[in-house]
């Protein structure tokens, strides 16, 4: 029996898989939550040695579900562009600046002035999400942190850094949220020294290793801190999202793999034959599969809105969670009268704008709980359908569609996201790809398989088509027509009001 652990960071906990290879099958899983602190307007961080505790507490029991065997193999997959700052010993400095926190806007809106080629792979510019833009914001607002930090890095690389004590990036890493060269192989000095930032190339981690390659072997201090018999190898994983692509089996172009959760993340992959999409994150060739280019859609804010409004606002548990999906469920979703545009935290795509925000127009004093909860689930819909679209408009061929993540667990949700898009979509049992695809890397680190490609798919989830009512689906497209309309409209208001916020002391 040769078993393999299956680790995924994500932004609310860390989750574990237990594998064997040989039978094709999850032995065992389990999961443990760690804390975000959210600081107005647009800051969120939090404590990288969380992630580690988190993983202590929880390992233990996963290995004894399934039946305490010796791990051949480790693959860990986070979430991407959560940046450390920590000692050249793994040591942070300073709370963790999360994905989703929007921080860097004026500097990553500073990589649109340039021209460097690399900035094609990534559709001309950086997000404001990415490790440069906030390695750029770091530098010109804590210099005194900049100037000590060893180490400057993805969550990634902090854990492997844990568990064998190599730093050694993610060729996805790299690729996708890094302007690393892919196809020459290269760091792009230049490109920093022109962004203010010439010493981050010191900062980061100097090698870059292969998904599914070797990084090294697990320490003997972690290897008991953690409970495992042995050393096991740890294979690169990347962006956990991403990652889930290789358990989906959805490599090969005409496929696409989209995670409904915090957010909502669209991957496909196009030919490398320099055809130019825009308004996406991409296309990055090689960071996913050789000879490929990967295409990164997504919506920033998506489960993230629901229980923000759920919970925050309304201020449900989780019983009062599941009553207000039910009675959104009855409002004919045309009918409440509202539009509401889900970008509460910035657009990815395809408008590409950290500054754009969250809207809700129509409101009226007859509206309740309910409608409002209404007219935000079908936004949400609409931005994932809006993705989908755009793409196609240039060319990009979706034939088959997986969705998987949180989205399973809100009916609601799931039916008006497949509704908006009015294709079949085969829906994930398992919530979390992510685990399925570590465990893919893993038999290619060990040598089951000679690569990726081939691998892909060899160790999935099952999946229950759902189809569209498309009745409904006409309905939602004429609903797309005013979602374009008013985020077009809005958008010069938005970007004045998301300046105006107070900025914490």
């Amino acid at each position: 029996m040769t078993c393999v652990l299956s680790l995924d960071f994500g932004t609310n906990g860390v989750r574990a898989g237990v594998f064997d290879l040989d039978a094709g099958r999850l032995l065992a899983a389990g999961e443990a939550g760690y804390a975000t602190r959210h600081i107005p307007p647009d800051r969120a961080e939090q404590d990288p040695e969380d992630w580690w505790r988190s993983l202590r507490a929880m390992l233990p029991g996963v290995l004894e579900q399934a039946g305490r065997p010796e791990i051949a193999a480790i693959c860990v997959a986070t979430f991407a562009s959560t940046v450390v700052v920590c000692d050249r010993q793994g040591r942070p400095l300073a709370p963790a600046i999360l994905w989703m926190d929007a921080r860097a806007a004026d500097e990553a809106a500073m990589t649109e002035t340039l021209s460097h080629p690399v900035l094609a792979y990534s559709g001309g510019s950086d997000a404001v999400e990415w490790l440069v833009p906030k390695a750029m914001w770091l530098a010109r607002n804590e210099p005194e942190l900049w100037r000590r930090a060893d180490v400057v890095c993805e969550a990634i690389d902090f854990v492997n850094f844990r568990f064998c004590g190599r730093w050694a990036g993610s060729l996805m890493n790299a690729t996708c949220k890094w302007n690393y060269d892919s196809r020459a192989r290269r760091f792009c000095p230049e490109l920093y020294r022109d962004l203010g930032i010439p010493d981050l190339l010191d900062k980061l981690p100097a090698e870059i290793v292969d998904v599914g390659a070797a990084v090294g072997r697990v320490s003997e201090a972690a290897a008991a801190e953690l409970g495992l018999h042995g050393r096991p190898l740890v294979i690169q994983g990347g962006i956990d999202a991403h990652t889930g692509v290789f358990g989906a089996g959805t490599v090969e172009p005409g496929c696409m793999l989209m995670i409904g959760g915090t957010s909502n993340v669209h991957l496909t992959q196009v030919p490398d034959d320099g055809t130019e999409i825009t308004g996406v994150w991409g296309p990055y060739p090689n960071a996913l599969t050789p000879g490929l280019r990967m295409i990164e859609g997504g919506q920033v804010s998506a489960g993230s809105i629901l229980n923000w409004l759920a919970r925050d606002i309304y201020g449900l548990d989780d019983a009062g969670f599941s009553k207000l999906c039910a009675d959104a469920a009855r409002v004919p979703f045309d009918e409440t009268g509202l539009l509401a545009l889900d970008f509460w935290m910035g657009n990815r795509t395809p408008y590409r704008d950290a500054r754009m925000r969250g809207a809700l127009v129509g409101l009226s004093l007859s509206h309740d709980r309910a409608g409002i909860f209404r007219a935000c689930v079908s936004a949400i819909a609409l931005g994932s359908a809006n993705v989908v679209f755009d793409l196609e408009r240039q060319g990009v061929t979706i034939d088959r569609l997986v969705l998987a993540g949180g989205i399973m667990r809100n009916p609601l949700w799931l039916e008006a996201t497949v509704d908006a898009i009015g294709k079949p979509v085969g829906v994930a049992r398992e919530d979390n790809l992510s685990l399925y695809g570590a465990a893919v890397c893993c038999a290619v680190g060990l040598g089951l398989y000679p690569s990726l490609t081939e691998a892909a798919g060899s160790l999935s989830a099952p999946v229950v088509e759902h189809r569209p009512d498309m009745g409904r689906h006409a309905r939602y497209r004429g609903m797309l027509e005013d979602y374009r309309e008013a985020a077009e409209l809005l958008r010069p208001l938005m970007h004045r009001l998301s300046s105006r916020r107070e900025m914490p002391a």
